[in-house]
């Protein structure tokens, strides 16, 4: 993988199964497609024990926990924003001090035990409260330790799979050397995310509702500690990134710098800014941008900033200029990245609330099979893995949509389809919700299930996959490569950090609106739903909108135009 500045990495090999180690540099070959099974494997097991337990936790709740359903949802969004959000932290400390395979192993191994609690509480009838049948004013509350035991295992369940979820994009993304196998790497990661977790959201959460609890938890431990084997198995094989340091903490370290030197007048002699203990490269180094000036102060060099050997004396005081270009890197990605999470927050709305409504509708496939409602959102991940197989396949159509459009398709062509598709879904959503409202008054609202198929709620659904297999994986390959190089880590989770806001400001607004407004009470019949999605489809496109002047907008870091950036690399590399 051809990138100035990488760092030095290990390469672990291995002859007649004795450990070998060699310096493996960024001009060295990266061990490429060897490493695919094995990464592509263990991450597709951990999605499976990941989902496993976790797609099915707001049913969990209500029917085993005696919680509230808005209630649930609440929770089964927070739950969803922590693993989204904490693979920041996993990629500081990855970045950091253990590196990609420690951290990822480890995240592993406390993922398991998380989930080794949750089945607990679905084995032995003393860790759950007593059922109260038909939500009767007799159900009792779980007690302290129930409590306690339940989101002890939720905590380290959800730490672990934060720590694995996208450490393990970047760790196999660095296996490969050239931006085209990057690529396709990405696609086929999210790929075995999506198959895995439809296979466990319809075998593993309908074993939960028809069968036991307790044996769909089991089989996530087993498949979590299984993918862990298969991890570790190709060590062997892997390019191993050595830790530098927290990037974010260099990027913190400018923004201080920036302002204790806020009064310094900026010099006009460019020798004056710190390019490093080795002085400048003329060759390699150029001066600081004009760009967000004000940050430009961090490097510049007075007295005391450097030691004898022109090492930095305080480092929250100097930084050097790649350090001040890398800060302003991430800052022309901000407005880009906001339109992501308000891209993503209805998605989170609707992945809670899908549930809530496909428990009051009809969802018998026959006389004697009934779908569980969780897995209802299985056909997110269907549709997810069918486009991305697709647009992996419509890489060989490249030069005849050029020659027909004039233009290359790029990767802020393919984030703003998702964002359509998006909006789409909602309006779609608004539309089957008011006629399933209307078919709820025609009858009984009181009635626990609407005189209506749930198999209605598939076209948003598979609008929401089409729409996610356009932007996640589009976004990840931005980011990765219009990051720094250091950021490589941090490139891969913002995409994760994406997500987690969107849970946690999808919690704060469902909440809002149930304060507000009667539009989402305990019995959904009650209430209007459909509103609320035609609010979020509202804003939705008013995001588009903002999207589309971030990207006209928008300079890449070599001040390139974002026509000019490929949905992939395969016109060659940079």
């Amino acid at each position: 993988m051809e990138r100035s500045g990488s760092s030095k990495a290990k390469c672990v090999t291995g002859n007649n199964g004795e450990a070998e180690l060699k310096l493996c540099n960024a001009e060295s070959r990266r061990p490429g497609w060897i490493t695919f099974p094995f990464i592509i494997g263990s991450a597709a097991l951990w999605s499976m024990g990941g989902t496993g337990w976790m797609t099915n936790f707001i049913v969990y709740l209500i029917k085993e926990f005696n919680v509230n359903q808005i209630d649930a949802a609440q929770i089964y969004n927070v739950i969803n924003g922590c693993v989204s959000l904490l693979p920041i932290l996993g990629a500081v400390i990855a970045d950091s001090v253990l590196g990609c395979f420690l951290v990822a192993s480890i995240s592993s191994f406390v993922a398991s035990m998380g989930i080794v609690l949750l089945s607990l509480t679905a084995t032995l009838n003393s860790l759950r409260p007593e059922p109260c049948g038909n939500k009767s004013s007799s159900c009792k509350a779980p007690s302290f330790l129930q409590f306690f035991v339940l989101y002890t295992g939720v905590v380290l369940a959800t730490l672990g799979a934060s720590g694995v979820r996208f450490t393990t994009a970047t760790f196999g993304a660095n296996q490969f050397e050239s931006h085209k196998d990057q690529s396709t790497f990405f696609n086929w990661f999210f790929f075995a995310a999506y198959a895995t977790y439809a296979l466990s959201s319809t075998l593993i959460v309908y074993m939960e509702d028809n069968v036991s609890w307790a044996l769909g938890f089991w089989l996530s431990v087993a498949a979590n500690l299984i993918g862990l084997a298969v991890f570790v198995a190709g060590n062997r094989y892997y390019c191993h990134e050595t830790p530098q340091g927290s990037p974010l903490l260099s990027l913190a370290r400018v923004v201080i710098a920036s302002f204790r030197k806020r009064k310094l007048q900026l010099p006009l002699n460019t020798d004056e800014f710190y390019y490093g203990q080795h002085e400048r490269n003329k060759e390699v180094d150029i001066p600081p941008k004009k760009n967000f000036r004000f940050l430009n102060r961090a490097a510049v060099k007075i007295d005391g900033d450097t030691k004898s050997d022109n090492s930095i004396a305080e480092p929250w005081r100097l930084c050097s200029v790649q350090q001040v270009e890398d800060l302003k890197c991430v800052i022309k990605m901000l407005p880009l990245w906001s339109s992501a999470i308000f891209l993503s927050t209805p998605i989170a709305v609707q992945t809670s609330m899908i549930v809530l409504q496909a428990l009051t509708m009809d969802r018998h496939l026959g006389p004697h099979f009934m779908i569980p409602a969780s897995s209802f959102l299985v056909m997110i991940m269907i549709s997810a893995s069918v486009s991305l197989a697709l647009i992996d396949r419509f890489r060989s159509t490249f030069p005849l949509w050029k020659k027909i459009t004039g233009l290359p398709p790029t990767v802020f062509l393919r984030i703003g389809v998702g964002h359509l598709l998006s909006v789409l879904s909602l309006i779609v959503a608004a539309l089957i919700e008011s006629f399933r409202l209307r078919t709820a008054h025609l009858h009984n609202v009181d009635t626990p299930t609407v005189p209506m198929s749930a198999l209605w709620l598939s076209p948003q659904l598979i609008l929401v996959g089409i729409g996610e297999a356009f932007h996640f994986p589009g976004q990840v390959s931005l980011y990765f490569r219009e990051f720094p190089v250091n950021l490589s880590n941090s490139a891969t989770a913002m995409v994760s950090a994406i997500i987690g806001i969107s849970f946690y400001l999808s919690t704060v607004l469902v909440d809002l609106v149930r304060r507000s407004t009667g539009w989402l009470p305990e019995n959904l019949n009650n209430g209007r739903l459909d509103r609320m999605y035609w609010l979020l489809a509202g804003a939705g496109m008013v995001n588009f909108g903002y999207y589309l002047v971030c990207a006209t907008l928008y300079k890449g870091k070599d001040e390139s135009s974002s026509s000019s950036l490929p949905m992939t690399d395969d016109a060659g590399e940079k």
